[in-house]
């Protein structure tokens, strides 16, 4: 269900979606489409997946297709960006390697696409005096344990040092939202346990008593338009989610599709028992907004002395956000939850 719709925001605005032909980027394009925005840009390598995406949008939306351009590039090329941002309003950042195996085992690629990419996109967005720019992370750069989290965490600090130069330099409002697990964006489980189930073979799972969040791409895309609309430079956006074990997850996916048994297959590279979306040191300078956290920047510059006497000296909370204390879904709950997602409505209309 979408929570958060504000599209009038960007009435008669240029959009640019970097990664957008993936599962955010698409749905971002879509919630958009029907709008009054003036024209959304469409920024990846992929010219196979533009094509596809093109050829989408001209048999499912005839009367808005001519609002979307493509573009060609790569992040790691920032000649590329900048061929692709003069004019854009607002830019929602998706481009990134975010697979956890496939990082630990080059790392040095999530190295250039995650953080440098990052750094050229938002210097390119700077220098083109883009109004509002809004970076997606993920919970896994909050304590981060693999080479996935450790470059998305060094991308939140390339995104705080950029949005508070560009206070000085442009004027353009950088921030950041950290999301949890996606349910049936590409690559993730659940669409694997349902391949497993239709293929007559048991779901494998990594370790029962792991705990994910559960958010679908509609409340991950209001978490986005949250932020472009309300986000002050720096600021990182967290949206309250529920959670569930992978074995609660599994079997309210079997529930719905059938019961082919269970392996346990032991947890992959690089991951972990449960994921972080605020850490304690976050989480007792975040604002509570409702359905959503705010963190503001530390704003202070290298000069300590200056603010030692009046900054104080508390700096964690007693405990983390995380998907172990957030509300823990049982398997109907499960059920209901990932029945919001229109990849699963759409995979029991096929399966029955």
């Amino acid at each position: 269900m979408i929570k958060y719709d504000n599209v009038d925001f960007f009435n008669g605005k240029t959009l640019m979606i970097t990664g957008g032909t993936g599962s955010f980027g698409t749905t971002v394009l879509k919630r958009f489409l029907t709008s009054e925005i003036g024209e959304i840009r469409i920024f990846s390598r992929d010219e196979k997946k533009q094509d596809d995406l093109r050829h989408e949008i001209q048999a499912k939306y005839p009367d808005c297709s001519e609002k979307v351009r493509f573009f060609v590039g790569d992040v790691r090329n920032i000649d590329s960006i900048r061929d692709a941002v003069d004019g854009v309003d607002f830019i929602f950042h998706a481009a990134a390697l975010k697979q956890v195996p496939s990082c630990e085992f080059f790392p040095m690629e999530a190295v250039k696409t995650n953080i440098m990419g990052t750094d050229n996109l938002l210097r390119a967005a700077i220098d083109a005096k883009v109004k509002n720019v809004v970076c997606l992370s993920t919970d896994k750069a909050a304590y981060p344990i693999n080479a996935m989290g450790i470059s998305k965490a060094m991308m939140e600090k390339v995104i705080k040092a950029n949005a508070l130069r560009a206070m000085e330099k442009s004027g353009t409002v950088i921030s950041c939202t950290r999301y949890g697990n996606v349910m049936c964006s590409r690559g993730s489980i659940i669409p694997l346990f349902i391949e497993q189930i239709k293929a007559g073979k048991p779901i494998t799972i990594t370790d029962p008593n792991m705990t994910r969040f559960l958010m679908n791409l509609d409340e991950a895309v209001d978490l986005v338009m949250f932020a472009f609309e309300h986000a002050k430079p720096g600021d990182l956006f967290v949206q309250k989610s529920d959670a569930s074990t992978i074995e609660v997850l599994g079997k309210a996916v079997q529930k719905l599709f059938g019961d082919t048994g269970v392996k346990i297959i032991g947890a992959r590279h690089g991951e972990k028992l449960y994921e972080t979306l605020l850490t304690n040191e976050e989480r007792i300078r975040s604002e509570d907004m409702g359905d959503y956290f705010r963190v503001t920047p530390d704003e202070r510059g290298l000069n300590y002395d200056k603010f030692l006497a009046t900054y104080g000296a508390v700096t964690q909370a007693d405990e983390s956000y995380n998907s172990h204390n957030t509300t823990l879904l049982d398997v109907d709950g499960t059920v209901e939850k990932i029945l919001t997602t229109e990849y699963v409505r759409e995979q029991i209309k096929g399966w029955s």
